[in-house]
């Protein structure tokens, strides 16, 4: 696709417009062929094929099937596109036009795969826990050290990423989203309570009681840390319940440690896994729902390209973020961001984000939270979630909120995006520093 297709061209202080991939021609890293990572100027970017800057403004959940309404199969915004379409394809062209025009350049996760390789860049969500029986829903996590752990890579590494390792206009790859790793609005434990808690013989199990014994001399030591009366570190093997009340300091403490020690076993694996197949795009890490947990960014440091994160509160936390970015030592992208409109006539009662009253507040709130966090020099991307509206009646999951650029009838938020526009083409000149 030629550079006078795409909507967005800007000035800056020095002239330059978007190439077919969507990269800045006004400030250059080295062309390698493939997406890769690069401090330019003091500051980090993703660097096109062709060897130009570039910038990751991405969309989530870019999809002609849409969401499911809970408890039926009826899905609203298939149903809208099919009659206004007339084919998944003729929909496909639509939405990457709209996409282009406001300035996205990039297929975040869970965007359907027919829109790949047709000229806009795209990431993959391998999935790798939630293969080997972890859930975003429930929190259910795995345990890392299971054979079936490696062998859940090793698949999803030969099914997603092998068949894409020549693509130019594939980024990286994510490796999962939002895991439960700690006290959270899905489970109150920690991943270490979880492991105690797992069959007797399972790696998980093995693992945290010799992480324990390892770190008190004698059970009295550890009795009196927790708080708790075990006549012998066999106990643990009966099935003692942790519930996340009467938590004490030194068994958050030994927790965080257990965490780094969990989290660096699960990116070697997915890092290994994803390199054997594919050697040329980006391990983009794990999207993550805690964002300032560090022992997570300190177990992923050498192991993942970019350090994901989902991010949804009023401003960036800067401070936090460099917290992440200091400890996994990697560039950082903004993986889920988003605000929603009371005035879209959507509940908005299940979901994450904050909410405004109307869509020009919302439109107002994109571009404060885009410009701040575009100012960040280690940020190499931001992805607004997501494309079209949920369903008022709730998702699969309960949620029902207006988050979309378009609500479900395909209608596009007119006022909202016209600031959307003028802010993502401001992106480059904003984060370079001019």
């Amino acid at each position: 696709m030629g550079t006078v297709t795409w909507a967005v061209i800007f000035m800056s202080a020095s002239v330059g417009q978007l190439d077919q991939y969507g990269g800045w021609t006004g400030l250059k890293g080295k062309a390698t062929g493939f997406f890769h990572t690069q401090q330019v100027n003091d500051r980090w970017w993703l660097v096109d094929p062709n060897g130009n800057v570039f910038l990751s403004l991405g969309i989530c959940h870019a999809s002609f099937d849409g969401d499911v309404i809970q408890g039926t199969e009826r899905r609203p915004y298939r149903e809208a596109v099919m009659a206004k379409y007339g084919s998944r394809e003729g929909w496909t062209q639509a939405a990457l036009k709209l996409l282009r025009d406001n300035g996205f350049n990039t297929l975040g996760a869970w965007c359907g795969a027919y829109m790949f390789d047709q000229d806009m860049p795209y990431t993959v969500i391998l999935n790798v826990a939630a293969r080997s029986g972890a859930s975003w829903l429930t929190g259910a996590f795995i345990d890392v050290w299971d054979e079936r752990f490696e062998k859940a890579a090793q698949e999803s590494a030969a099914q997603e990423c092998a068949p894409r390792r020549d693509s130019k206009q594939l980024i990286g790859y994510f490796t999962d989203n939002e895991l439960h790793l700690g006290p959270d609005w899905r489970l109150p434990t920690t991943v270490l309570e979880e492991y105690l808690m797992m069959p007797a013989a399972s790696p998980a199990h093995l693992k945290a009681l010799e992480f324990l014994r390892g770190r008190y001399a004698s059970l009295a030591d550890f009795n009196a840390a927790w708080h708790v009366t075990l006549t012998g570190w066999e106990a643990l093997d009966s099935g003692v319940k942790f519930n996340g009340r009467g938590r004490t300091q030194r068994a958050s403490e030994d927790s965080q440690v257990f965490l780094e020690l969990v989290m660096r076993r699960y990116f070697q694996v997915c890092r290994d896994a994803i390199r054997a197949r594919d050697p040329n795009h980006l391990v983009l890490g794990c999207r993550l729902a805690v964002f300032l947990d560090v022992p997570v960014a300190r177990a992923a440091r050498g192991l993942v390209d970019v350090f994901s994160v989902n991010h949804y509160i009023p401003r960036p936390n800067g401070a936090g973020l460099r917290q992440l970015y200091e400890a996994a030592q990697a560039p950082l992208m903004v993986t889920e961001w988003a605000f929603r409109s009371r005035d879209s006539g959507l509940p908005n009662t299940r979901g994450a984000g904050p909410i405004v009253n109307t869509q020009e507040d919302r439109a107002n709130s994109y571009r404060a939270y885009l410009t701040e966090l575009l100012k960040i020099p280690f940020l190499v991307g931001a992805h607004w979630f997501e494309y079209a509206d949920e369903p008022a009646e709730g998702r699969f999951d309960g949620e029902n909120s207006n988050y979309g650029l378009v609500n479900i009838k395909d209608e596009p938020y007119e006022t909202f995006l016209a600031v959307v526009r003028q802010t993502n083409a401001e992106a480059y000149a904003i984060h370079a520093g001019n």
